[in-house]
């Protein structure tokens, strides 16, 4: 299976889970990341290991922000933005900024 569609389908199944309210793929400069919006402040324990068993990991953690929370990335009216890394794809990605 091809790795974005496999992202895809990890985050279409993530947005049935209660404590979800979205769920999308992105793209940093060299990075694929994975957004999931939560209604609650922090990520219940089977979401968590449910991407990192897809090789998925705190944003912050993986670029050593020195936050405390692994994946935290702000609030959004009401819920939490939380942002992992596709560690298995790290550094493929190319941005290009045009002049």
């Amino acid at each position: 299976m091809d790795r974005t569609a496999e992202l895809r389908r990890l985050a279409t199944d993530l947005r049935e889970h209660d404590a979800v309210e979205d769920a999308w793929l992105a793209k940093s400069f060299t990075d694929r990341l994975l957004v999931v919006d939560l209604r609650t402040g922090s990520v219940p324990a089977e979401i968590r290991e449910r991407l990192e068993e897809h090789d998925c990991y705190g944003a912050n953690d993986v670029y050593e922000t020195g936050e405390a929370d692994a994946s935290f990335a702000g609030s959004v009216g009401d819920e939490t933005r939380h942002q992992f890394v596709d560690v298995q794809t790290r550094g493929d990605h190319q941005s290009y900024v045009v002049e």
